[in-house]
């Protein structure tokens, strides 16, 4: 049984879901779903683009998307990022060495699992 399911649907892309739950239970969804691997980043400052986000996660592994989440309306940044991992064992090392400080201010980062869309 899946337990407390955190889901995220980013505004750019409505078939695009973001799983946070406990690790135990990943390997039963595995078998289900091809998954990509990635932190949720929250608390941006403001200022940090996705360059610098890539830039400071490539440390821990060959990032294949990196995202910061955009108000609809304005454009501005909304302090919400996204970085996927091209294997699980770097994602979790990039989630395990926090806390980690993005330009001078401590971020929160959630690891989530995401579903592989093929196109």
């Amino acid at each position: 049984m899946l337990t407390e399911a955190f889901i995220m649907e980013p505004a750019t892309s409505p078939k695009k879901v973001f799983i946070c739950f406990p690790k135990e239970n990943l390997r039963r969804f595995a078998e289900i779903y091809e998954l990509d691997h990635g932190l949720v980043v929250k608390n941006l400052n403001p200022y940090i683009n996705e360059g610098y986000l890539q830039a400071y996660f490539r440390e821990w592994g060959n990032i294949t998307l990196c995202t910061i989440h955009k108000d609809n309306s304005s454009g501005s940044p909304q302090g919400l990022g996204y970085v996927r991992f091209s294997s699980e064992a770097e994602a979790d090392m990039a989630d395990w060495v926090g806390p980690h400080y993005i330009g001078g201010t401590e971020v929160a980062t959630r690891r989530v699992y995401t579903p592989k869309v093929h196109y």
